[in-house]
């Protein structure tokens, strides 16, 4: 069955996903496809409930119910813009119209995935947005390491020229 809102392993090794739908159905599917074997799958019924969890624990890939009450799949991603983190955000319908996935891709989201859940589909989406958030999150450690060393370099050379620690004016 799935992981109800327990604690998450690093996101980094492990595929790790949140599937946010008031369907138990949802939730017992996807664990059959994405708990086996390198996964793991947490589940919420809410939307408010999956937030507090994305506040606690990185996740990279939140599946989002179309149609949940009280909240939508909107109101998720405008919530996890503002994560450090950005998990991928794909949503899930049974009546996955090119209206949905335009307005969803538009929006920001990842994907849609129809309903009833094709495996191989749900792998390829989920395994894709996964190695999206990866490779962002490696290019934007490697930024990082970049500008602190361009940083250091440029405080080298100004210390050189002025004869002097920059710190110690």
């Amino acid at each position: 069955m799935t992981n109800q809102l327990g604690t998450a392993s690093s996101p980094k090794k492990t595929l790790t996903v949140l599937s946010v739908s008031p369907l138990e159905e949802d939730h017992f599917s996807l664990q059959g496809i994405v708990g086996h074997p390198t996964g793991r799958l947490f589940s919420a019924d809410r939307v408010q409930p999956a937030l507090a969890f994305l506040q606690q624990h990185e996740i990279p890939i939140v599946l989002c119910e179309r149609d949940l009450m009280p909240g939508t799949w909107i109101d998720m991603l405008d919530h996890i813009r503002n994560l450090p983190y950005r998990p991928s955000l794909i949503v899930t319908s049974r009546l996955p119209d090119p209206r949905l996935w335009a307005e969803a891709l538009n929006l920001g989201a990842w994907d849609v995935l129809a309903k009833p859940f094709d495996r191989n589909e749900v792998n390829r989406v989920v395994k894709s947005a996964w190695q999206h958030w990866h490779d962002r999150d490696a290019s934007h450690i490697n930024r990082t390491k970049e500008r602190n060393a361009a940083t250091a370099h440029r405080l080298s050379c100004w210390e050189e020229a002025n004869g002097s620690n920059y710190f110690d004016r």
